[in-house]
């Protein structure tokens, strides 16, 4: 788990003007970071509340959180069969494979908020200024100050 962006900021792979991958190429611009869930509308709402975000809910299999209408945030798709992943996993669990990282201004606080709302805390806290929560979906999340 990061503690988010380091101060050297991201590798350069190439251009940085957003959307843009060069004059002749195509144009890329991520709109959404999908997860999967039992109950769409009940995640959606949790991280709506958490960010203070809009919920746009499309019917019962989808829905977009996002900081308004026409800007990129996070879907939540059905998923019946969702399993939360280990963390740490163990040899043979299902291992997570993404994260969010959320930058918060006052950690304890944002916990308090975050367990409110029914993220859970995780037992294994590896860095002392990060903390470790999954959703109520079980999707691993971490809370950090910049």
């Amino acid at each position: 788990m990061s503690d988010g962006p380091t101060s050297d900021g991201p590798p350069s792979h190439g251009p940085t003007s957003p959307g843009r991958t060069s004059s002749s190429g195509p144009t890329f611009e991520l709109r959404s970071t999908v997860l999967g869930a039992r109950d769409p509308e009940r995640l959606g709402r949790f991280w709506a509340d958490l960010l203070g975000w809009e919920l746009f809910v499309d019917d019962e299999t989808w829905c977009r959180v996002r900081p308004g209408a026409d800007r990129p945030g996070l879907s939540i798709q059905l998923e019946a069969l969702h399993v939360p992943p280990a963390w740490p996993a163990g040899e043979g669990e299902q291992q997570m494979q993404m994260h969010l990282d959320v930058q918060v201004d006052d950690v304890a606080a944002a916990v308090r908020r975050a367990l409110e709302l029914g993220a859970t805390l995780e037992e294994h806290q590896p860095q002392e200024d990060v903390r470790v929560l999954r959703d109520p979906e079980g999707h691993p999340f971490c809370l950090f100050v910049d």
